[in-house]
């Protein structure tokens, strides 16, 4: 069988390129292991950041490195035999992060963030699936008063420099903006641009079924088994379970799996997994949280799902196959729980799920430098289900030929060689 375009990954980002190339008339096949919508695009925290203008870096003041240092931070936990793996990623995370190439990385990232609700919605419109999503914003709240002084004059500062729509809260309008919630916070940000999903896993799996109403074709397949048809000129062919495809064209979009596939090709990106947990629990019983908040001292989130009160962890430094730790986890429940009314667990057990990272802060999205045919379109970090949509549009207004929503140059495979 032969198609147009192979799309390796059925996350959010590889399910939207294939929409957007099947929308250019693209003959297109979304291929993965498992049905859309059942790795990390199914255990974020549900936001559709339209406010995150500054990427996540590491942080530069030596007091929070010393607090991360000791291992016992909610925010950010180590497996200590995985140091080794991350060490050289660590150095240039840390390098990048520095306060101008940190500038640089949000002004690199800016029109992809300006463009994520925008995008998000006109899916959302085709696909139907309004249910799933609410303009209520989110909050980031804070323990301390000195925190939540400094989290409100940054946040005024990024909402008067972007045109964002922000309300500061002290712990009174807090209170009556979320009853639910018992007294533990100073305050709190109400961002209002971003829009949270109550089930993110459902929304892939809605423009999934969106992509196959257009046209496309969704199968099981091992990426792995990518081969170049070198002897046949251009082109490329994979396996899957209705036997052999091979088209001109294949995306990669794999997160943090995709360098599986790109090294015995040649291809070295530098992509790490910051991996995180997720539990449901149920909520109190006299009132309903109306949005996702963001617990800033210790980096967890709590966002209300169609399942019940989702909490999920900061940043876990392991390789993807180290056993999982569930103590970050144990350790952000015992915080939550008595502010958030936490019930009984819900899930057998936690969910763990692979953030796929660069140490630029920047997705990898464009055409590979030795291989005619071959895309790249992963990368996205903790902003896979914010961008999907947008940076789908991206890679098929490249693959295609049109003009690019926005530069690209940014996000080139090519800054790795």
């Amino acid at each position: 069988m032969t198609k147009d375009v192979i799309v390796l990954g059925a996350g959010i980002v590889g399910v939207s390129a294939a929409l957007h190339l099947r929308q250019r008339g693209c003959d297109v096949l979304l291929v993965d292991k498992r049905a859309p919508g059942e790795e990390t695009s199914f255990g974020n925290a549900g936001l559709i950041e339209a406010s995150s203008v500054v990427p996540y870096a590491f942080p530069r003041d030596w007091r929070t490195v010393l607090r991360f240092a000791c291992n016992g931070s909610t925010a950010l936990r180590y497996d200590l035999r995985s140091l080794p793996a991350y060490a050289p990623w660590l150095a240039r995370y840390w390098r990048e992060s520095a306060p101008e190439q940190l500038a640089a990385a949000a002004r690199d990232m800016l029109p992809l963030v300006s463009r994520c609700v925008a995008e998000h919605e006109a899916l959302i419109d085709r696909a139907g699936l309004h249910a799933l999503v609410r303009p209520t914003g989110w909050l980031e709240a804070c323990r301390s008063r000195a925190s939540f002084e400094r989290t409100a004059r940054e946040a005024q500062r990024l909402a008067a420099t972007h045109g964002l729509a922000v309300d500061i809260l002290d712990s009174a309008a807090l209170q009556r903006a979320e009853a639910s919630l018992a007294p533990g916070y100073a305050g709190a940000v109400h961002w209002h641009d971003p829009l949270s999903v109550s089930d993110p896993g459902a929304l892939t799996k809605g423009y999934a079924r969106l992509f196959e109403r257009e046209g496309g074709r969704i199968v099981r397949g091992d990426a792995a088994t990518l081969e170049a048809l070198q002897t046949r000129g251009n082109g490329w062919r994979v396996q899957t379970d209705d036997g052999a495809i091979e088209a001109a064209t294949v995306v990669v979009a794999l997160g943090v799996w995709s360098g599986d596939v790109l090294r015995p090709l040649g291809y070295r990106v530098p992509l790490m997994a910051k991996r995180g947990y997720h539990m449901h629990y149920e909520g109190a019983a006299n009132a309903a949280l109306n949005r996702p908040v963001v617990d800033i001292e210790n980096g967890f989130v709590v966002a209300p799902m169609k399942r019940g009160l989702r909490l999920t962890t900061g940043v876990e430094l392991a390789r993807r196959e180290t056993p999982p730790n569930y103590g970050q986890l144990d350790g952000a429940e015992r915080l939550a729980r008595p502010v958030f009314g936490l019930g009984r667990r819900l899930d057998e057990k936690p969910w763990l799920g692979l953030r796929p990272c660069t140490p630029d802060m920047r997705p990898v999205i464009g055409a590979a430098e030795r291989h005619a045919g071959l895309w790249f379109d992963f990368g996205h970090a903790h902003h896979g289900l914010t961008l999907g949509p947008v940076t789908g549009r991206l890679i098929a207004e490249l693959i295609v030929g049109e003009t690019p929503v926005v530069d690209p140059a940014p996000y080139r495979p090519a800054r790795f060689a």
